[in-house]
């Protein structure tokens, strides 16, 4: 792991990435229409009262958190590792000096300044508007931090391992399709956890697509009693070694396979 080099990646991608900081400013507005929608539609249903013992503040809260935190954990680089597999771009990594995971994370880091440029000061001024509800303590505030690092880990290797299937089939794309489904209806997008009928709330639990979103935004919004944010953080760091467990498998395996048909 040439771990000098590959801080010089990061840093040069990001000054690349600065430069076109208007397509991802729009890329990231985008991503924040959706949550917006769901917010006004939740909102509606409370009405004056709550719903699930969220009011009107409290949904706000949660989704203006929340739109940072999928921006944050979002990996966008993950769609672009088919086609460095099938157009031979990782050839040339492969002959370079330090792991090609430099290149994926280069992009991940720089990504996320970017966009955070953007989203920061949009979710700021909403919540001037909305005027959210958010019962902030400092030890939400430090839990947040392990949980949100985690979130991302295990969203960014999950998608990694599922997008180096591309070593043995054309459309491995259509699966991080489908993770990000999962990551809608059982992630927090659709709806809050508490607002998931019973059955979907069972399976958010148990599988990883709510430890790659909504969790953090459950920590910091204390909607978790002390008992549920620790059984929170097992099963999310357990996921998270599952899923780096899985890309280094297929990406061994993966390599061997594309050395032994490319020569």
């Amino acid at each position: 792991m040439n771990h000098r080099g590959g801080w010089e990646l990061i840093k040069n991608t990001w000054q690349s990435w600065i430069q076109h900081r208007g397509f991802f400013f729009l890329l990231a507005f985008g991503w924040m229409l959706p949550l917006l929608v769901y917010l006004f539609i939740w909102s509606a249903a409370a009405g004056e009262g709550a719903i699930a013992g969220l009011t009107q503040e409290k949904l706000a809260g949660y989704y203006l958190i929340l739109i940072l935190v999928n921006q944050l954990t979002y990996a966008t680089t993950n769609w672009t590792v088919g086609d460095n597999i099938r157009l031979g771009q990782i050839s040339r990594w492969l002959l370079q000096p330090m792991s090609p995971i430099y290149h994926a994370i280069s992009q991940e880091i720089a990504g996320k300044v970017v966009f955070m440029l953007f989203s920061v000061p949009i979710t700021g001024l909403l919540a001037l508007i909305i005027r959210p509800q958010i019962n902030l303590t400092w030890q939400q505030g430090l839990l947040f931090f392990p949980a949100i690092t985690l979130a991302w880990g295990l969203r960014f290797f999950w998608g990694y391992w599922l997008a180096l299937l591309a070593f043995w089939a054309t459309r491995a794309d259509s699966l991080l399709a489908l993770q990000d489904t999962f990551i809608f209806l059982l992630g927090g997008h659709l709806a809050p956890l508490a607002l998931l009928p019973r059955g979907m709330q069972t399976l958010a639990l148990v599988l990883p697509f709510r430890y790659m979103s909504a969790f953090p935004v459950e920590v910091l919004t204390g909607q978790l009693n002390s008992g549920e944010t620790l059984i929170g953080f097992i099963i999310q760091l357990g996921w998270t070694i599952t899923a780096f467990a899985l890309y280094r498998l297929v990406w061994t395996r993966g390599v061997r396979r594309y050395e032994a048909i490319g020569g």
